[in-house]
């Protein structure tokens, strides 16, 4: 988070000056002004943090979805019953076993403490607290449903956590398969080729094409293997490079969604998870167009956060929601045709929720069918090892042995 030096002065007129995390020049002059003190200017470029805190803030891993879960659903039961909104934090920031949320937590009841709203004091901790949180906090604040709001943030990071999951099981087989094929290709480059090179080199025989083959890689892999190793590294980081470019990540995100067998996947569980985002914030009364900029940043995919932000100011321009989301190219007919019913209807958030659980279960059918898919190519790749590692050794040894015979 940036750090600003300020020049202000307090409530008794003196002057003070000071530097504070926030997340942009404005929330900090909402911190200054709920803690009495009066900016004057206030300038980025503080130098409070030390170089292992700017480690730390830099490598702190993200709040995991069950964490905010748990939270939410405690935040929630404790406003439903009457507890008093500080009084609620205080005793969940005690009980928080997570660092970074109780951290976080910290420093909201201090800012709750000085009169500032809850949104407002989530907002000043961004790597903890999405946009769509806060956005849906200041809504229920604002209209008086802070608990049906959190309960709705719950039910949404539910079903987050359960399509990660999915996920997660259906990539574990064929991440371990691929694992091993590698694992096997440097064994036998190292290890095991270079012995039957040596016995081949003895005998003095003429060696058949995939025998050399295989010698030639191997001698690269044993001789070269710095550079090779060099090449690798280079290649993740001159990658990594591309991707924080918003060229290549938009790029590489329209490429995912175009990968055979995945691409399909990846693509309903985007629509589904926009689907769900867009009709969660227009049931809980946020705008429409902010609610396509929040349901945008909810998807971790540059391409289609382009896409619907294009669609965003078309809607600003005086455009239909349906005609924008066809001129996207993104969506499929059923979510255009509910879109459509939906602005017919006044009832899109209904429909697409509807939408986004159809998607739900044809991701979870295709999760569980992923490995079946996957299978057959993995099963070809490690036949073709077989079968040139086989043709590599088998051949000349059987060349060998005709000599011997005909001698």
């Amino acid at each position: 988070m940036p750090t600003y030096r300020y020049k202000g002065r307090n409530l008794d007129g003196s002057e003070i000056t000071g530097q504070l995390d926030s997340a942009t020049e404005e929330t900090a002059a909402d911190v200054l002004i709920s803690r009495g003190i009066i900016p004057i200017s206030i300038s980025l470029g503080g130098k409070s943090s030390s170089f292992s805190e700017h480690l730390t803030s830099l490598f702190a891993p993200a709040v995991p979805l069950e964490v905010l879960v748990i939270f939410c659903r405690q935040l929630f039961s404790l406003t439903k019953a009457g507890v008093p909104l500080l009084r609620s934090m205080k005793g969940l920031t005690q009980n928080c076993t997570n660092k970074q949320l109780k951290q976080a937590l910290e420093e909201v009841v201090n800012e709750l403490t000085n009169g500032r709203n809850l949104s407002s004091c989530m907002q000043l901790h961004p790597r903890v607290f999405s946009p769509l949180f806060v956005s849906m906090i200041a809504v229920g604040e604002n209209t008086g449903r802070l608990d049906q709001a959190l309960e709705q943030l719950a039910a949404y990071y539910e079903q987050e956590v359960e399509t990660r999951k999915r996920i997660k099981a259906a990539m574990r087989y064929p991440t371990f398969v691929l694992t091993f094929i590698v694992a096997a290709l440097f064994i036998l480059n190292i290890k095991v080729i270079p012995q039957f090179a040596d016995m081949f080199a003895r005998f003095g025989v003429d060696l058949p094409l995939p025998t050399r083959i295989l010698i030639t890689t191997s001698n690269f892999f044993v001789g070269y293997w710095p550079l090779l190793l060099g090449a690798m590294v280079g290649g993740l980081f001159a990658f990594r490079a591309w991707l924080s470019t918003a060229a290549g990540r938009e790029k590489w995100d329209h490429i995912k969604l175009r990968l055979p067998i995945v691409g399909g996947i990846v693509n309903r569980a985007q629509l589904s998870r926009f689907s769900r985002t867009f009709a969660l914030m227009l049931r809980a009364g946020v705008p429409l167009n902010q609610s396509l900029a929040l349901s945008a940043e909810a998807l971790d995919n540059k391409f289609l956060e382009n896409r619907i932000m294009e669609m965003k100011s078309s809607i600003e321009a005086g455009s239909t929601v349906s005609s924008t989301a066809i001129n996207a190219n993104i969506f499929t007919p059923l979510v255009i045709q509910m879109i459509t019913v939906g602005e017919e209807t006044g009832r899109i958030d209904e429909l697409l929720l509807e939408v986004s659980d159809f998607y739900d279960r044809e991701v979870d059918y295709d999760l569980k069918t992923l490995t079946a898919r996957i299978e057959p190519i993995l099963l070809t790749i490690v036949a073709l090892m077989v079968l040139i590692l086989a043709l590599g050794i088998f051949l000349p040894m059987w060349g060998m042995l005709d000599a011997m015979k005909g001698i």
